[in-house]
């Protein structure tokens, strides 16, 4: 049974629940082989699934993703219980799900260039935010996913501009 202040903190008590191992010190910036893997292995899956199925003729499929990957870092801000960290990470979301909402209305190129950019920017966030919630294999997993996600978004684009 939660006594009543620890009922009035749900957020600390959602922190208190994460496993802190498995978080990222911001000076621990050290990358393994099988995160990147893993994101390149997935970022496949998802891709060539989404094309064989056909998902991805829906012009809101990528745009979509792009907004999902991009609001995981809020999620980690949340998980991390930094305040500060979660108003950065929300203006940033907000900056690529408006690249998001541009690039279905208007060119599928430029979220294409955003889901890739996002993957360098996992590779850089540490040094620009810090936001202890992020699990210290995010930043290779999702540059991985990013890129090849995006990279395969701009091969569809050139085929099927080839085609025109």
């Amino acid at each position: 049974m939660l006594s009543r202040r620890e009922e009035s903190r749900p957020l600390q008590r959602c922190v208190t629940t994460v496993n802190r191992s498995a978080l990222r010190p911001p000076s621990d910036v050290r990358r393994q082989p099988m995160e990147y893997f893993v994101g390149l292995l997935l970022s496949l899956a998802v891709a060539v699934s989404a094309t064989v199925i056909g998902m991805d003729r829906d012009r809101a499929f990528y745009p979509t993703v792009l907004i999902v990957i991009a609001s995981y870092y809020v999620l980690f801000a949340v998980m991390g219980g930094s305040g500060s960290a979660l108003g950065i990470e929300i203006a940033v979301a907000s900056g690529f799900a408006i690249i998001a909402a541009l690039g279905f209305k208007k060119n599928l190129w430029l979220v294409a260039a955003a889901i890739a950019g996002h993957g360098v920017f996992d590779f850089v966030h540490h040094w620009l935010i810090e936001n202890p919630g992020v699990p210290r294999w995010w930043p290779g997993f999702c540059l991985a996913f990013d890129v090849i996600l995006g990279g395969w978004l701009a091969v569809r684009l050139m085929r099927r501009h080839a085609r025109a």
